[in-house]
């Protein structure tokens, strides 16, 4: 089984800077791309920023030029780091994982969120 992780959210001010992290843990799996996603209320789920195994990544647009995402694959964490925020990223923050065993197919796990509050 798999459990992912969430931590960093939180209240800040617009023009802030927040850093979230998550971390993968079992036995014996391939992370083959780790991702942010957000959920403000009455919207749908989006993608924030994702991350392959191989270092790619691909932004929203809304975010592109503030945040960044980064992984470490040998402790299976992903961070987003989140700067200049601004009220409309207020959200609650999704790390997600798709993970794979041996040759096996893919699946895709979801943490259980992090609500970040951005103030104006």
């Amino acid at each position: 089984q798999v459990q992912l992780v969430e931590s960093g959210g939180g209240l800040v001010q617009a023009g802030g800077s927040l850093r979230l992290a998550c971390v993968a843990s079992g036995s014996s799996f391939t992370i083959n791309a780790m991702g942010w996603y957000r959920q403000a209320p009455g919207k749908q789920r989006e993608l924030v920023a994702v991350i392959t195994s191989g270092g790619g990544t691909n932004f929203a647009d809304s975010v592109k030029g503030r945040f960044t995402i980064s992984r470490d694959n040998a402790k299976n964490t992903v961070s987003l780091q989140m700067n200049s925020l601004k009220p409309e990223d207020t959200a609650v923050y999704y790390c997600k994982a798709l993970i794979s065993w041996g040759t096996g197919p893919t699946y895709q796990y979801w943490g259980q969120g992090t609500q970040v509050t951005v103030s104006s």
